[in-house]
């Protein structure tokens, strides 16, 4: 009968019925390749920030090996420092600056970007609980020709230095002395702008007998280059040679440490940043010192405290303290404020200097702290939670440096 292929009323067809299925299975397929989408986006995200973290400051380009050399006679001591020819220990021409990294390209958002850049984060958490101040490290070689009777220094290269100049970085060298020998001295050039320089320089010790080698002790001092003022001492390394195996050549990592004269004794300061990024300010409060270098004869200080707004090394304002008297464990408990809009905030640095006055005659510089976003590892560590940590205030002690 024709009523027989007709179907009930309200009832599907065979032709809704795969077209129903088809669009189900689409939707699911979408679903899933919505997923996946997210996940990999997920993972790309991820890896791309870890790239961004890992950006750390460019080294200079790596100069060729150079050769200095000091000839001594049969004695051991020196007599003459004999350089490349037309070389002098601080070579303007060698003074590059590092490459600008182009990762603010990529990052959208200053406070992110800081975070991210911050360098050396995993070890300022190493050191969370250290109160040795980071002065980063050396690497070195030194072997013995016993044909030539010649001793020979490699100066290779140097990692995460301290900044000392008010732009947040330093401009490093190093002296090479065998004591107990103070007199007579070799130099690397000067890395302009670099914390993690690379200098591969060679140094003889010409005419040296081995009995008089072993029973001197390589001293390695890492100096910030100032070409107006004192050079300002980094760290030191000390190697008795009588330790080490002079028949082939040994490298050498150490970790730098303050020199002895005194620069690593200064005292330090408590002081708290406050970010405001709704107001474009910082609060720096200084709170107090304690064990302060004493400056004057009587065995004490006279302490204050200089605050210095830098931007793109321009002093822009300048802020002090009161002086305390005769006091080397001083309490301030004294504020500042400071206009910064967040746009100019990664070419800012806050320069702390704790000074002792004198009324006869000029004041003494007792040490000084940079705070920025590129200065040392404990002050990129206090400055990264200020930004992590807005409109809190946050303290940290500082080492003051020279």
């Amino acid at each position: 009968r024709s009523d027989l292929c007709v179907p009930p009323s309200g009832a599907p067809t065979r032709d809704v019925l795969l077209v129903s299925a088809i669009i189900t299975i689409s939707l699911s397929v979408t679903v899933v390749l919505c997923g996946l989408c997210h996940w990999c986006q997920r993972k790309l995200g991820k890896r791309y920030k870890n790239s961004l973290e890992t950006v750390g400051t460019p080294d200079s380009g790596r100069g060729r090996s150079e050769k200095k050399a000091i000839k001594l006679p049969a004695g051991g001591k020196a007599v003459d420092t004999a350089l490349v020819p037309g070389q002098t220990p601080h070579d303007e021409s060698d003074r590059r600056t590092e490459p600008r990294s182009s990762v603010s390209d990529l990052v959208n958002s200053l406070t992110s970007e800081m975070l991210m850049l911050s360098p050396g984060s995993e070890e300022d958490e190493a050191h969370e609980g250290c109160s040795r101040e980071n002065l980063g490290r050396i690497q070195f070689s030194v072997g013995y020709n016993f044909q030539e009777s010649t001793l020979t220094v490699k100066i290779l290269k140097a990692q995460e230095l301290p900044a000392k100049d008010f732009s947040g970085t330093s401009d490093p060298f190093v002296k090479i002395y065998l004591l107990p020998d103070k007199k007579h001295k070799l130099e690397t050039k000067v890395k302009r702008k670099n914390l993690n320089p690379h200098w591969n320089e060679t140094f003889l010790f010409e005419g040296f007998p081995y009995e008089k080698v072993v029973q001197r002790v390589l001293y390695l001092q890492v100096l910030d280059y100032d070409r107006f003022s004192r050079n300002d001492p980094i760290g030191e390394v000390s190697i008795p040679l009588n330790k080490v195996d002079l028949t082939q050549m040994q490298t050498f990592w150490k970790d730098l440490k303050p020199c002895s004269d005194g620069s690593g004794s200064r005292g330090e300061l408590l002081l708290s940043l406050c970010y405001n990024p709704s107001a474009n300010s910082i609060i720096v409060n200084i709170i107090k010192a304690r064990n302060l270098k004493a400056m004057d004869i009587g065995g004490t200080s006279d302490p204050y405290v200089k605050v210095w707004l830098m931007y793109k090394d321009k002093r822009v304002e300048k802020k002090k303290t009161v002086t305390m008297k005769r006091n080397l464990n001083p309490i301030f408990n004294e504020s500042f404020a400071f206009d910064i809009p967040t746009e100019k905030l990664r070419e800012t640095t806050i320069v702390i200097t704790v000074m002792d006055k004198d009324r006869l005659s000029r004041n003494d510089v007792i040490g000084k702290i940079y705070l920025s976003w590129k200065s040392g590892p404990g002050e990129v560590r206090h400055w990264k939670d200020m930004i992590a940590r807005p409109r809190q205030p946050v303290a940290q002690w500082h080492q003051l440096k020279a």
